[in-house]
Formats: C-alpha cells, sequence, structure tokens
C-alpha cells in the first residue's frame, strides 16, 4: 500500500472516531435508538437550513424508517467496507485467484457474437521475422495450416507483444492463432462457470465450445500483471505446448479440426 493510501486511510479512521464519539455523547444518548438511527437522525439534522433540533415525529419516522431496512443498510455498508478493503495490492490477489498467466476466462451470458460474426483478421501485418524480433520469441506456424497469410504483433503495456498469425480457409473465413507469453495454470478451470471440455494434444488443452469472454492479462519478470483488452471469441481451443508461449486457436470450426491443428504445432523457441 503506497503512502498516499495509509495516509487517507489514517485520516478516514480519524473521522469516524471522531464522529462516533459524537454520537456517544449526552445528545446521542438522549435520542435513544440504534447506531444507524441516531446517524440517520444526524444527517437529516444537519441538512436543515438552520440549526433546529429534529422534530419528534421525523426522529420516529426515521426510526421507523431505519427498522424496516436494517438489512438494506447492513448490506450497503458491507459493500462500502469490501471496497475500502480491496486496495490494489488486495485487488491483484483476488484476480489472481481467477486468472493464470496471461488469460482470464469469465462467463458472460450477455456477450454472444452477433448472427455471421467472423473471427477478427490481423490488422497491420508484419513479415514472420519482424515479428518475432518484435515479440521476442520464435512464433510457431502449425505444420497443417502453412505459412500464415497475414501476421501482426499486438503491443501490450511494459514492452510486452502479443503476436497473432492469420490464415483464410476456402469459404473465406479467418483461422487465427494468438500466441503471448506465459505458462497455464490449469487450476483456473475451478472458478469458471461453464466448465470447458479437456483434451489431449501432447498435452493438456482446453476447448471452449461456446462463446465466451477472455481477458489476457500477463505476468512479467518482476510479477507486475496488466491485461489487454476483452473481446468476444467463438469456439476456442487454449494450451500451452512448452509451458513458455500459450497458444489461443479460433476459428478452427470444429472440435477435430482444432486438434489437428493442434498436434502439428512444434513447441516455439525463446531468445
Amino acid at each position: 500500500m503506497s503512502g498516499g493510501q495509509e495516509e487517507q486511510l489514517r485520516r478516514l479512521r480519524e473521522e469516524l472516531r471522531a464522529y462516533g464519539r459524537s454520537l456517544d455523547g449526552p445528545e446521542g444518548a438522549a435520542g435513544g435508538g440504534t447506531m444507524a438511527e441516531r446517524v440517520l437522525a444526524r444527517i437529516l439534522a444537519e441538512q436543515m437550513p438552520v440549526p433546529a433540533a429534529v422534530p419528534r415525529s421525523r426522529l420516529r419516522a426515521v426510526r421507523r424508517w431505519a427498522r424496516t431496512r436494517r438489512r438494506s443498510l447492513l448490506a450497503s455498508l458491507c459493500g462500502l467496507l469490501t471496497v475500502l478493503a480491496l486496495t490494489p495490492p488486495v485487488r491483484a490477489a483476488v484476480t489472481d485467484w481467477f486468472g493464470f498467466h496471461g488469460v482470464e476466462v469469465r462467463h458472460d451470458p450477455s456477450a454472444v457474437p452477433s448472427p455471421g460474426g467472423r473471427v477478427p483478421g490481423c490488422a497491420a501485418p508484419v513479415p514472420l521475422e519482424e515479428a518475432s524480433r518484435r515479440a521476442g520469441f520464435t512464433p510457431v506456424v502449425p505444420e497443417m495450416l502453412g505459412p500464415p497469410n497475414a501476421v501482426s504483433v499486438g503491443a501490450l503495456p511494459h514492452g510486452r507483444s502479443l503476436v497473432s498469425l492469420c490464415w483464410r480457409d476456402d469459404d473465406g473465413r479467418t483461422i487465427r492463432l494468438d500466441q503471448f507469453p506465459g505458462r497455464l495454470d490449469f487450476s483456473f478451470t475451478k472458478t469458471v462457470q461453464e466448465q470447458p471440455q479437456w483434451l489431449d494434444v501432447g498435452g493438456q488443452a482446453l476447448w471452449f465450445p461456446r462463446p465466451h469472454v477472455l481477458t489476457f492479462w500477463m505476468i512479467d519478470a518482476e510479477g507486475r500483471r496488466f491485461t489487454r483488452e476483452e473481446r468476444t471469441a467463438g469456439p476456442t481451443l487454449l494450451w500451452n505446448p512448452t509451458g513458455t508461449v500459450t497458444l489461443r486457436l479460433e476459428g478452427a470450426g470444429s472440435r477435430e479440426r482444432a486438434l489437428e491443428i493442434a498436434t502439428s504445432v512444434t513447441g516455439p523457441s525463446d531468445r
């Protein structure tokens, strides 16, 4: 936690203590009622145009309102405390529970591709050698697909790059293979609402047969996490051929063809 955040929390604690002491004084004792009722009464009193005691009829109305909505008030307070507790270091740990070295999978029922949606192609193509130079690793080329029609490099935070290879099939549809550094941690599947299918491609692989939301995020050498924008994808195969580069195949059309493409991949070489 940074010094500025600690100072903010310290001030918040002092303000809450001071406010609590003011409620515990003779005025609060005379008013009676629960703490929530006294807080609401104080807020109403402070919002009046001139200093004046809160009418007993209004105070009784506030008490009745607080009693009938006590559960809602407690839930709101818990939500506020949760937000205050999730400082950046804690949020990073929470994110780590639901992700795995570069890929986080979240089920989003509303994120359904439009009818006839196509896999996005590789924008701003570059030669394969140039992509390798920029990314710092040699992208793999599945033997079954042969040389790609286009290769692109996507910029990621902290100078890292995501390499995408694209092919056009006989029907003009795009097959896309995204490649990015990161070791796949399969324990994330315990948190996925709709379980993927476990396949064997000479190693473990995950097949997502339905549209889903993928959030790509990376962990650099210093352990810093950074995310990539989300986008809706169709059926996808996700695997980690060597433990150093994770591959995501999209647009293969069927699980059987995706498996054939994956098994024709040889491991990438780091540089």
